[in-house]
């Protein structure tokens, strides 16, 4: 019985690695559409009846300052992530939430959108595409 415990807990220390190691690739910086390096944030696409919904974690972002376009069946969408400014000269213990120029593109399902709507919901940027 102790190695199967010990096999659990080997597998969830590797589970818990592989975790680390995803998280630190998707915040790698990239080539922008300028040639700067942006960062791309996670995304989520899903569809209703009349929508897709496209939820991107992007806490501290007001949805009105991120541009999204709609170009040849993707969704293009950047800003700026910054420190607030009441934070700017705060010592840092700790920082892993990306800062500065994103960029992402997300591939839509296919179909024709009318309306492009930004909010913010429970720190995540929503980009609503209304179906046209």
């Amino acid at each position: 019985m102790v190695a199967s415990n010990d096999w659990m807990w080997s597998e969830a220390c590797e589970l818990l690695a592989r975790a680390e190691r995803l998280q630190q690739e998707m915040f790698r910086p990239v080539r922008g559409r300028s040639g700067r390096p942006v960062w791309q944030p996670p995304v989520d696409v899903l569809e209703t009846n009349d929508k897709v919904l496209i939820l991107m974690a992007l806490p501290g972002v007001d949805p009105q300052d991120v541009e999204a376009v709609i170009n040849e069946g993707d969704l293009a969408v950047s800003g700026s992530r910054v420190l607030p400014q009441a934070l700017r000269t705060a010592v840092i213990h700790r920082l892993e939430l990306p800062q500065g120029r994103f960029e992402r593109q997300v591939r839509l399902p296919p179909g024709r959108y009318t309306d492009i709507e930004r909010d913010s919901v429970h720190g995540c940027l929503l980009i609503t595409l209304r179906k046209g």
